[in-house]
């Protein structure tokens, strides 16, 4: 395919300066309309070095607002990156709705430059592919336009730009010894590019081939491409009209309940408790140090019903825990910033860096429970977002995370006493809130989301743990085992 490009295009400059100056006031005038319409956009640069990306990118963002947009320039991961999931620094750097991200290189490096230098392992790659495809699909399906430039150029142009920068004192440092050989070995690395566009050319987010030997023609096709993404973005918004008012719920209901099963007469006396307790406490804080040594992440998150006993379970576990290598996250609605976002986004930001352990208190299921329950968000978002979790989830644990969901559970008797001896309790009033007896009163139809969600994302990689709470002290020393097992398992301890 690339090797059947037209190089020769090219704009004589007349006609480069009529298409130019059309454009450049087309494209101001679309940037206000995609933030009127809150439209997200990501345009990616890639392709061969010496196709001047920042020359083209410096081209195509004159004639924007600068405080619309923003670009980055993605070099080889640091130390910070290496240490956690291959999409978490991207996933960092999506704009928020209305504004524009430009990536100089991006997620793509991996599958392209680092695989031909290889720094990507082959066990990467296997996976890479399939992370990259659903991290666009997920963020074109929340609203994100998507434009992939890829920048070609022949061996022979390649050879003399980059020859012309080695030339320059202020420019030689931009050539690498890579770059050269990858000039040297142009069909292979134009081979892999070929199969990285294959894989990765969906209808959702497409690749635009640029013809780059001459840079105005280059410059006017980037231009043209990108008001033709721009139009049709806002159209299709446009056209969308008002959603209609979907049911909250699916229209295949559960033939089971999961939860109906779970046996909650499960207790353990407090000496008993007591007991293990200490035990429990001086093997995590064992396991805590060998994780750090052997660079191991640890993602632990909680889910139940209010008063269910998330507080407890996480501040016992804590107890055994250095400070310093922990960080418990609470959950709440997100905010105006965080809701310009995707929804998983906000997440992404707290996932921990190897060695470290994140806790969270709620966690990305919010969004097939309360945002469900509530209408917080539409049903065709929470429907899909089953899949989106299931995988964030798989691309944590292919990092190598230890990953632990824990349900907590209690029936509706005992959330009633709970929230009652709160009530009486001063010390523990500012736990039960009206929002809290308020969805009480939806219980039936938070178990039907809550049954639909452990079904649908209790996999191999990350399966939910359900944890019998009715008795604190049973729930707490089961989380706690549940963690040691799950800790000693990955570093060969048990």
């Amino acid at each position: 395919m690339l090797e059947k490009l037209d190089l020769t295009k090219k704009l004589d400059k007349k006609e480069y300066k009529k298409r130019l100056e059309f454009l450049s006031t087309k494209l101001a005038s679309l940037q206000r309309a995609l933030r009127e319409e809150k439209i997200p956009v990501i345009i990616v640069f890639e392709g061969l070095q010496g196709g001047e990306k920042g020359i083209l990118m410096n081209r195509l963002i004159q004639p924007l607002d600068p405080r619309g947009f923003s670009v980055h320039a993605i070099k080889g991961e640091s130390e910070e990156e290496q240490m956690r999931p291959f999409l978490w620094r991207f996933w960092t750097k999506i704009p928020e709705q209305g504004k524009i991200s430009l990536f100089d290189r991006s997620w793509y490096r991996t599958v392209l430059s680092d695989r031909f230098d290889k720094i990507t392992s082959k066990a990467r790659l296997e996976y890479a592919y399939q992370e990259i495809n659903s991290f666009e699909k997920q963020l074109t399906d929340d609203g994100t336009l998507f434009i992939k430039l890829f920048l070609c150029l022949s061996q022979e142009e390649q050879r003399k730009r980059l020859s012309a920068l080695l030339d320059r004192k202020d420019k030689a440092f931009t050539v690498s010894e890579q770059d050269l050989k990858r000039n040297k070995h142009y069909e292979k690395y134009l081979k892999m590019s070929e199969e990285a566009i294959q894989l990765t050319d969906s209808q959702w987010a497409p690749w635009t081939m640029i013809e780059g030997n001459q840079r105005e023609y280059a410059t006017i096709k980037i231009m043209t491409s990108v008001v033709e993404y721009f139009q049709r973005s806002i159209e299709k918004r446009k056209n969308m009209g008002v959603p209609s008012i979907n049911s909250l719920f699916s229209k295949d209901d559960l033939k089971s309940s999961i939860l109906d099963q779970v046996d909650l007469t499960k207790s353990m006396n407090k000496d008993k408790y007591k007991e293990k307790l200490k035990i429990l406490r001086e093997k995590i804080s064992f396991l805590h140090g060998r994780l750090y040594s052997q660079r191991v992440p640890v993602v632990i998150l909680f889910e139940g019903w209010d008063a269910a006993g998330k507080g407890g379970a996480i501040k016992r576990l804590t107890e055994g825990m250095d400070p310093r290598g922990y960080q418990v996250n609470p959950i709440s609605a997100p905010n105006d910033w965080e809701k310009s976002h995707h929804y998983l986004w906000r997440f992404w930001e707290h996932i921990p860096k190897n060695g470290h352990i994140a806790i969270f208190d709620r966690s990305w299921y919010g969004r097939v429970m309360v945002e469900r329950v509530e209408g917080f968000c539409k049903m065709e978002e929470w429907m899909r977002a089953y899949k989106e979790i299931n995988e964030l989830e798989k691309q944590l644990v292919n990092h190598g995370t230890v990953l632990l969901k824990f349900w907590l559970h209690i029936d509706k008797e005992e959330q009633e006493k709970r929230f009652l001896e709160r009530m009486k309790n001063p010390e523990k009033q500012w736990k039960i809130t009206e929002e809290d007896w308020r969805n009480r009163e939806k219980w039936d139809l938070y178990h039907q989301a809550v049954d639909e969600m452990l079904l649908k994302t209790s996999t191999v990689y990350a399966p939910w743990i359900v944890v019998e709470g009715n008795n604190k002290y049973y729930a707490r020393i089961k989380v706690l085992e549940q963690v040691v097992l799950a800790l000693e398992k990955k570093l060969g301890e048990h």
